[in-house]
């Protein structure tokens, strides 16, 4: 039998057929409005679909990305001049996924970072078959979010649940553009919660659901019976990347997070804790004596970290973040990591078989950085990183013969103004160049010199 594999999604399919005997208590606290067929009352889901599903839209991506040839050294001699055969080409693609609009005045829009990335064209279709080009204004590989823009009237942005409020066999209804078909909905109920150390992502806190999910729709939406969205849809777990009946998504308060962050600061702010362990199982809850057998056990502490100076121990075994089980300690990682630096959260400790609450104020990870060609024409092919303490604009990479390198930016460059106005970080940076145009000073510091660089 061939073993399944978890495939990043692109995902939903199906449909759901309702006997007359079917009833969904209390249905008009749902929105589910009953339906007269053949004198018989039955449930529908069309009701909140009608206002849920024009926030969810198709998206076409084209662009290069390279691939490596490995051709044999007896082969090498053949080919031109001074040309590697092994030397990674660069090759056309063509992708299709889905996203959902969070917010209709600013256009936002929330996706799967492997639906968009190395796309040099994003085209947005809406449900009322308007087709704009999106902008990408960051994405955070690590957890496979990213954030779109269109300028376009008359969208609908979809109300955000609080994922934390989920239960086991709540209704869950997947909405996308599966295999190109177009927008497609279909029903499910939440299979679990939790879901991690799946190596999809790395960080991982996902909703397993078996509403039917298929390619085509990563960053679709997944929503309760109130239209309201619940989580991103991601990948699946399959022979061959079929449906199987299990599906995962990204809850909507990891999404959120993560989508706030990149708004405010066009990169995510990822809190971290500066703990290393593993998950609770019987055999270290029966080694240490412990009366739980789930959590997350803390074997190192690293020093000076947020958790080092809240008072956190090898040994101890955290429970609860903010007051909501968790059951292991890649979750732990998960939801930590897409709560922003600097913000703090009530973590809930068993030391000594004692229950503690430690209020811990998270410390910035130093791993995140934005592709940012999306701030401005100039810095496509650039790599950029808030440095410390809101200083300035860090150029982290510049590719060869890009349009960042032909301005005249090298990596290591710090901006720290324009036209003499301070920049202290990325958000700042998309901002003052958002409607600029004709000739700029640039204010950059390299090798411990000050420069103006002029840009156009």
């Amino acid at each position: 039998m061939k073993k399944p594999s978890i495939v990043p999604l692109s995902a939903i399919l199906g449909a759901v057929l309702f006997s007359s005997s079917f009833v969904i208590p209390n249905a008009h606290a749902f929105s589910i409005w009953p339906t007269s067929v053949e004198g018989h009352t039955m449930p529908s889901f069309a009701p909140m679909l009608e206002k849920s599903t024009p926030a969810v839209v198709s998206i076409a991506v084209k662009g290069t990305h390279k691939v490596k040839q490995n051709v044999p050294d007896i082969f090498r001699f053949f080919g031109k001049k001074n040309q590697n055969p092994n030397q990674a080409q660069q090759r056309p693609f063509r992708g299709l996924g889905s996203g959902v609009i969070i917010d209709a005045k600013e256009g936002y829009i929330v996706t799967n970072n492997h639906v968009i990335e190395h796309a040099d064209e994003i085209i947005i279709t809406l449900k009322d078959g308007r087709q704009i080009e999106a902008k990408k204004l960051g994405s955070d590989v690590e957890s496979d979010i990213a954030l779109l823009q269109i300028d376009a009237d008359d969208l609908t942005e979809i109300v955000i649940a609080d994922s934390d409020k989920l239960r086991v066999g709540d209704f869950a209804i997947a909405i996308g553009s599966p295999f190109g078909l177009g927008q497609t909905v279909t029903s499910g109920i939440v299979s679990a919660l939790g879901r991690s150390g799946l190596d999809i992502e790395n960080y991982e806190d996902f909703i397993q659901t078996d509403a039917a999910i298929n390619s085509g729709n990563s960053g679709g939406a997944l929503v309760n019976l109130r239209g309201e969205l619940i989580g991103i849809n991601t990948a699946i777990l399959g022979p061959n990347g079929g449906n199987v009946g299990i599906g995962f998504a990204i809850p909507s308060n990891m999404m959120n997070n993560l989508a706030k962050q990149i708004i405010e600061f066009g990169e995510v702010h990822r809190g971290i804790l500066g703990v290393s362990g593993r998950s609770v199982n019987s055999e270290i809850a029966k080694a240490m004596e412990l009366k739980t057998n789930q959590g997350g056990f803390i074997e190192q502490v690293m020093p000076d970290s947020a958790a080092d100076e809240a008072g956190i121990k090898p040994g101890d075994v955290i429970t609860k973040i903010n007051g909501k089980s968790i059951k292991s300690f890649h979750e732990l990682r998960g939801k930590i990591g897409s709560i922003g630096a600097g913000k703090k959260v009530k973590l809930t400790i068993v030391r000594n078989g004692n229950e503690q609450d430690f209020n811990i104020k998270l410390k910035q990870s130093q791993a995140s950085n934005v592709a940012a060609a999306s701030i401005h024409r100039m810095f496509e092919g650039a790599k950029l990183e808030n440095n410390n303490n809101n200083t300035g604009v860090i150029i982290v990479e510049v590719a060869e013969n890009s349009p960042a390198q032909y301005v005249g930016l090298q990596s290591g460059d710090l901006i720290t103004a324009i036209n003499r106005n301070r920049i202290n970080n990325i958000a700042e940076l998309r901002n003052y160049l958002k409607d600029m145009k004709g000739v700029f000073a640039l204010n950059i510091i390299r090798d411990n010199y000050s420069q103006y660089l002029m840009v156009r």
